[in-house]
């Protein structure tokens, strides 16, 4: 089965199960296969040209308006959502067979560790703040770890909040390195909005990009995380 993955962790995901992905996005770090664009912008004629068997979309890493360009052209499209560590495994059973994939493992990522037992924020964005809300894959990758996410459930999943809001409410916070590119120099401005927490820098794609990545990404992030010393 010939496939064009428009979403970074399912291609990733894709060509570890051995599937003939034959373009994906800019976006996907690969750089030996054919880009069609990106994952909010894709070249549809260019897919549509070249004649994939299915297509595969994520609600939240696609556009709508390009899903349904797709399957109006003819195109099988296979949509995939990933909203926690608990949809993870039926997302993944899905697009397997949806790709005729025989996946070798188990995408979980329990484990015997003791937990951190930390509070935290993950801003996302920069100008204006976004935080990663609790009901979303990345905070259920932390939780599973220990780490528990401020702000809490709610209608927004990705809050406009300014990091200062939870001052005395969070001992930690996580930095990734996408989809805004945090590194060190943002650190010193955080650290003035909250200064009574610990900070850590982690792999963006650990935190959020799902699929066969998602059992060493959490091993990696609870080291990342624990090498910050607990509050006290």
């Amino acid at each position: 089965m010939r496939v064009v993955s428009l979403v970074p962790s399912i291609t990733e995901t894709l060509l570890a199960w051995g599937v003939e992905v034959v373009a994906c996005t800019r976006f996907c770090e690969q750089p030996a296969l054919a880009h069609v664009g990106g994952t909010k912008d894709p070249d549809i004629a260019s897919i549509v040209a070249l004649g994939p068997d299915l297509v595969v979309v994520d609600r939240e890493e696609n556009r709508r308006d390009d899903a349904d360009a797709l399957s109006a052209a003819g195109l099988r499209v296979h949509v995939t959502h990933v909203t926690s560590l608990t949809s993870l495994g039926p997302a993944l059973a899905g697009l397997a067979e949806a790709t005729g994939a025989d996946p070798a493992a188990d995408p979980g990522c329990a484990s015997s560790e003791d937990l951190l037992r930390r509070t935290a924020i993950v801003p996302i964005w920069r100008r204006p703040w976004m935080l990663l809300g609790a009901d979303t894959y990345g905070a259920g990758l932390l939780a599973s770890i220990g780490v528990a996410t401020l702000p809490g459930p709610g209608p927004d999943r990705y809050p406009m909040l300014d990091p200062a809001t939870f001052a005395g409410q969070v001992d930690l916070v996580v930095l990734p390195s996408e989809p805004y590119p945090f590194a060190q120099r943002h650190v010193v401005e955080v650290a003035d909005l909250v200064p009574d927490a610990q900070f850590v820098l982690v792999d963006g794609r650990d935190l959020l990009w799902w699929g066969v990545r998602t059992p060493g990404a959490a091993q990696r992030l609870r080291a990342a995380l624990r090498a910050v010393a607990s509050p006290g």
